[in-house]
């Protein structure tokens, strides 16, 4: 649509909206709901989203069904939520004048089916207003959907990259520039990244961009053939960003970079994708994190899947030399506790099983134009001023545990490997506490001398350095997996179980909630995301002792972010194996040896003939810390133990230097 008809539109939106917001044509409560939420509209700020406002906020669906009852209260709490993109929307003006204009207009859609209603307690308005929203999701899939793809895939939509690389970044006000919320702590961080020298600027960007195009090299992908990157980050970043864009400009690469998804076709429960800046209410996000549940059926999805054909199709040559995303990411925000609320929307079984499927064909019809095999992908982590008064001393260990040297893991990360192969499955048993007791099948191995079955990782796309990794086998894989406190996705579990049974999870438990209801749809929700089980993906032993001591020594152990704390320790991922997508394409350790554990029974039966079930699009790290440890041996057929740690300790011959930072804390 032409941008004089768009402006014509919002200009007719906007003066409607002015008058609303003074009317009393509605039957209270839902006048004041109507006028409240035209001025916010009008003139909302973040300000009005904060926790200290939420009891009696539209967007609390606790507050809005109090008020209007169960099924309106959560259609009216949703649109409330979805109006508040507004905010980051209008940063952007012009180019994101029909994203604010669709909003404006449904707004005033669900006000004139009100209006025109003289009995505003019956069924039949419930019935209006939920067909108006999900009319309003479904029929503007071509303005959301579409523009996400083309968000990812073309540089020339530069609305965030343009502030990053022209903006005088010791001025903090540019962070305003971007619409997001932004907290005192993320201006401390910006502060001190301009306060670095020159030189440490460059390392640390030289270290993410290197760490994505090692990631081609390692795998023998070409990266010639590659022309964007999308960069993702939070604010606070920006001197950083900068250099990184300009190292991926050296190298061939122009950059994406785009918001988080902000209208509901997009979002994705709690996980953010794309630039963000702080969460100015995080039991709001928690409450909304299915709303998905108002609109998703089969019609939704089909109508979902076409228009992301379509725009793909389009795109086709931007899509095709897309390289991957490059993830700057953060750590050492205050704990999150979420409330459950029984108001909030939530998925209902069916929907659940409906959304894995969506998830599926998306992702494979996004590899289809933007192949898993010609792609790669990088992600850091650096602590934000929240994380305490040790921040700096923090900050600077972390640059120094992602730059550690590759070459000396490389040689005592080849002992474990050899260790480890000496037996057909590997036991680990905790200690202190920790109930682990698993089991865990290995590949068969025909030539020891050609192949290996654990990959040897350092530092190139999961930084910093420090893991050795398999797909287990699934049949024979069994036993328990415990710990005691671990942080998933920003959220913290507490006694987290897992049973296992041939590889599959088979029950699971925490200790968060009062209920085993609550713990068990927490669960559900958050890291088996909606599956009635998932296979484990992966079994791993971390090496990264300087970075576990780091989180002992500061007291942060539980706020480092999953890919410092998958290389301190052992760690199991559920899901899909680190391979997905990739298993036909030749990898090989340092010393030659190709891998061949890139599958498991569930790949194998279905990725050549049916790849939505093959893949579960998943893949979360579960890490143990040394101290609960009491051993990881691998075991053959005789019954002897070859062991990798014992009593929380390295002791395989040649890896003794990994001990060192150990003998600081005790262990």
């Amino acid at each position: 649509m032409g941008i004089e008809n768009l402006r014509e539109r919002n200009f007719l939106a906007k003066e409607r909206l002015t008058s609303l917001a003074v009317e009393y044509e509605v039957a209270e409560p839902y006048g004041e709901y109507f006028r409240r939420e035209a001025g916010f509209l009008l003139h909302g700020t973040y300000e009005d989203l904060k926790p200290e406002k939420y009891d009696t906020a539209y967007t609390n669906p606790v507050y809005a069904v109090s008020l209007f009852g169960t099924e309106m209260g959560r259609l009216l709490s949703f649109l409330a939520y979805e109006l508040t993109a507004v905010i980051p929307f209008a940063a952007e003006g012009d180019l994101r004048l029909e994203d604010i204009t669709i909003l404006y207009e449904v707004f005033l859609e669900v006000y004139t089916a009100f209006a025109a209603e003289s009995d505003l307690s019956t069924g039949t308005l419930e019935a209006d207003i939920r067909n108006i929203l999900v009319g309003f999701i479904t029929d503007y899939t071509d303005v959301t959907v579409a523009g996400r793809i083309r968000d990812l895939v073309d540089p020339s939509r530069d609305f965030a990259k343009n502030i990053i690389m022209t903006a005088d970044l010791t001025d903090l006000s540019y962070l305003d520039r971007f619409g997001e919320y932004v907290t005192e702590d993320t201006r401390k961080l910006a502060g001190f990244i301009n306060s670095l020298p020159r030189d440490d600027i460059e390392k640390m960007a030289d270290t993410f961009v290197q760490g994505f195009i090692t990631g081609f090299k390692v795998t023998g992908k070409d990266i010639s053939k590659k022309k964007t990157v999308n960069i993702r980050y939070n604010l606070g970043f920006e001197r950083i960003v900068r250099a990184a864009v300009e190292g991926f400009r050296r190298a061939g690469l122009d950059s994406t970079i785009y918001r988080k998804g902000l209208h509901a076709a997009v979002r994705s429960g709690l996980s953010k994708t794309g630039y963000y800046g702080d969460l100015v209410n995080e039991q709001m996000d928690y409450d909304h994190r299915e709303d998905q549940a108002l609109f998703l059926d089969r019609a939704y999805m089909e109508r979902k899947l076409e228009v992301m054909e379509n725009t793909y199709e389009e795109v086709k040559e931007l899509a095709a030399v897309f390289a991957g995303p490059a993830v700057m990411g953060r750590f050492g925000m205050k704990e999150f506790i979420p409330v459950n609320h029984e108001e909030s929307l939530r998925f209902s079984d069916k929907q659940a099983k409906l959304r894995t499927e969506l998830v599926s064909r998306s992702a494979e019809l996004q590899n289809r134009y933007i192949p898993g095999d010609e792609r790669s992908f990088t992600i850091i982590s650096y602590p934000v001023p929240e994380i305490g008064k040790d921040f700096k001393e923090i900050f600077r260990e972390t640059v120094n545990i992602n730059t550690l040297p590759y070459d000396k893991y490389q040689r005592m990360q080849q002992c474990i490997t050899e260790e480890l192969e000496k037996g057909g499955f590997v036991e680990i048993k905790g200690k202190n506490g920790n109930l682990t007791d698993i089991r865990i099948q290995l590949h068969p191995v025909v030539d020891i001398n050609k192949q290996t079955v654990f990959e040897n990782c350092v530092a190139d796309v999961n930084i910093p350095v420090g893991e050795v990794f398999t797909s287990p086998v699934l049949k024979g894989t069994n036993g328990v997996l415990h710990v005691s406190q671990v942080y998933i996705n920003g959220l913290v579990f507490r006694d987290l179980r897992f049973d296992f049974r041939d590889g599959y999870v088979c029950d699971y438990s925490c200790r968060n909630f009062e209920t085993e209801e609550e713990n068990r749809r927490y669960i559900e929700e958050n890291i088996l995301f909606h599956h009635k089980t998932l296979p484990m993906g992966e079994f791993a032993i971390g090496t990264n002792t300087t970075a576990y001591v780091m989180g002992k020594k500061y007291g942060i152990f539980d706020k480092l972010p999953i890919l410092i704390a998958e290389k301190t320790g052992p760690h199991f991922a559920l899901g899909d194996t680190c391979y997905g997508r990739e298993e036909d394409l030749p990898t090989y350790n340092p010393d030659g040896r190709e891998i061949i554990a890139k599958d498991n029974e569930h790949t194998l039966e279905f990725r050549k003939t049916d790849p939505v079930k093959a893949y579960y699009n998943c893949h979360t790290d579960i890490t143990l810390p040394y101290e609960e440890l009491e051993e990881i041996a691998s075991v053959d057929a005789d019954g002897v133990r070859y062991p990798v740690i014992r009593g929380g300790r390295f002791v395989v011959p040649g890896t003794g230097e990994l001990n060192r930072p150990l003998d600081d804390i005790g262990i």
